[in-house]
């Protein structure tokens, strides 16, 4: 950790010292090198409204409890952090801004005036630490239910039902949940009547076939008409990053695939790289190559799933038959590789858990040669059949500019015209030896979000194509002591190798005291895994950064002044799972 003065990063910190003096900000050192400063809260809101023009989205906010941390060297006194990291797409630029708290004032101005999706994010600190962000339209609670006493990502606050007193669900706590769960429209922003009509108020989900999840959107209608959406999450809520921080390091890796449950592997690759990052493990080749062609299979699996409930929720039946009929082939691929199917958990820190079976060439290669007929047959049956295209062209429209606003990343921002990829822009993994082009749309609908993706599928299968012409041979594993686990077949050469596989997998490494984030292009967008180590076995904060929290923002946006059906149309072409919004 160095101070501001003696240190200068990048061009945008030197911008902030000329306009705010250097004497305002110290500088944190991370290990993803991303410009880190400390400030003060009665700076924020003027310091981010500089900030603003050049960066355009909001990538994150998030808080710690530094509480119980050790390893805090340099760093301002904080019993708990509000982070804001802010990415600028023009200039291919990230900033993280930090401001400490003390315990005994948890209070900071909200950010919602200057980018519009700070608003869950700042509930979901509030929620999860009790951080008061004054200003605020609506601080309550977004993941737990309103009636949770506590706020669970606190150190203090109990992480296993163990350490619990026993579930009780007397006549009064039943009677108390039941008026949690009344609707009253006023209490979300909602009027009953307007000076010419009545509104009627629907419930759409929270278990309803369209809401794809555990989601629940509630109408005002005018007749026909939306008036109003508010979108309620967190009915699969489940403390993904709260048992980040009780598991090791490396057993943490099967909870990350059931995130973005249909991701697969490539959630495990979010995450890895971050370890990696703060232990300094190089990763072989071989391993990088079988990751991206893996990565890649599951981008497809996953679009597959996106492109047969789409055309459902609009009104064709067969087309999700077909599609599914293919993912199944994909996964009898995957489990030949991996022995898995939708949740191999298969990455490993420093590399992959074995090498590529005999055969693996042999059955991706048929898989590619197959795949992109098909897709030309589900083109004509789905996407130029005049129905789907009446119910979904000019629908659910947004700009480039209100997708920045609301941190609306891939598809659905590419949708707009944006280039932005993050496997082009910041190639992660051994990207930069691909080649492979960056499908873009200009009318930011409902048809064009759909459009990209299908086109994405294509542009995979060129990626897992050369990955199959050109897999590299070496070593699936790093041989770095931190690697976990140990290639298996060397443990049976002498007893300290054994010992170390036998620890790494039970304890798990320890990684060097640090933080670091690695973005990568997800199914649905940008993800990443802000991760904290206090140079222990397992992670002191793990924040989980997924493409889906923001993208369901936008929903009362885009749906106003539109029907029903209209509104069906809009969340299938969103793409998202209540997994990777709930955490």
């Amino acid at each position: 950790m160095q101070s501001a003065e003696s240190l200068v990063h990048s061009q945008v910190e030197e911008h902030l010292y000329r306009k705010f003096g250097q004497q305002l900000f110290v500088s944190q050192i991370c290990a993803d090198n991303v410009p880190t400063l400390w400030l003060g809260r009665e700076y924020l809101v003027e310091v981010l409204q500089f900030l603003r023009p050049n960066f355009s989205m909001l990538y994150d906010l998030f808080a710690i409890d530094e509480r119980t941390r050790v390893h805090r060297k340099g760093q301002p006194p904080s019993d708990f952090t509000v982070v804001y990291q802010l990415l600028s797409m023009e200039n291919n630029q990230d900033l993280r801004l930090k401001i400490a708290l003390t315990e005994a004032d948890l209070n900071i101005p909200t950010i919602i005036s200057i980018w519009p999706n700070a608003n869950w994010y700042e509930r979901e600190a509030w929620d999860m630490f009790g951080i008061l962000f004054s200003g605020h339209p609506n601080l309550y609670r977004i993941l737990l239910p309103p009636t949770w006493e506590g706020h669970a990502l606190r150190k203090d606050h109990p992480a296993r039902a163990t350490e619990m007193g026993p579930f009780e669900m007397g006549p009064e706590r039943v009677a108390r949940e039941q008026e949690a769960l009344r609707f009253r429209p006023e209490d979300w922003g909602m009027e009953k009547a307007s000076d010419d009509s009545e509104y009627m108020f629907l419930n759409l989900g929270p278990n309803h076939p369209s809401v794809h999840g555990v989601f629940r959107v509630a109408l005002q209608l005018d007749g026909e008409v939306i008036v109003d959406s508010v979108p309620d999450i967190g009915y699969h809520h489940r403390g993904a990053e709260k048992m980040g921080e009780r598991q090791t390091w490396h057993s943490y890796i099967p909870y990350t695939d059931r995130i973005d449950y249909l991701g697969g592997v490539m959630n495990n690759l979010a995450y890895i790289q971050s370890v990696e990052m703060l232990a300094g493990i190089e990763v072989p080749e071989r391993a990088k190559i079988i990751r991206i062609m893996l990565s890649e299979l599951f981008r497809i699996s996953s679009h597959l799933v996106f492109y047969g409930t789409f055309v459902q929720d609009v009104g064709q039946m067969s087309p999700v038959f077909y599609m599914f009929a293919d993912r199944e082939r994909l996964f009898g691929i995957i489990e030949a590789i991996t022995g898995g199917r939708m949740h191999p958990a298969w990455f490993r820190i420093g590399g992959v858990a074995q090498n590529l079976p005999n055969g693996w060439d042999r059955l991706v290669r048929e898989f590619i040669d197959y795949l992109p007929a098909r897709l030309d047959q589900y083109d004509r049956m789905a996407m130029q059949n005049k129905i789907l295209k009446e119910r979904t062209v000019g629908i659910g429209v947004y700009t480039k500019q209100e997708a920045l606003d609301w941190g609306i990343t891939g598809p659905g921002l590419r949708a707009t015209g944006s280039d932005w990829d993050v496997r082009k822009k910041r190639p992660y993994g051994g990207y930069d030896q691909f080649e492979f082009d960056v499908p873009t749309a200009t009318n930011g609908d409902c048809y064009d979000r759909a459009l990209l993706r299908i086109e994405e599928m294509r542009q995979s299968l060129r990626i897992i194509r050369q990955c199959l012409d050109n897999m590299p041979l070496g070593p699936y594993k790093s041989d770095h002591s931190a690697t976990t686990p140990p290639p298996k077949e060397r443990t049976m050469e002498d007893i300290e190798t054994l010992i170390h596989h036998f620890l790494n997998v039970s304890w798990g490494p320890v990684i060097p005291e640090g933080e670091a984030s690695v973005m990568i292009e997800a199914t649905k967008g940008m993800n990443s895994y802000h991760l904290i180590s206090d140079g222990g076995t397992s992670s002191y904060r793990t924040r989980i950064r997924t493409p889906s929290f923001p993208h369901l923002q936008q929903i009362p946006l885009i749906s106003k002044g539109l029907m029903i059906p209209d509104l069906i149309a809009i969340i299938a072409s969103i793409d998202f799972v209540m997994a990777d919004v709930d955490r």
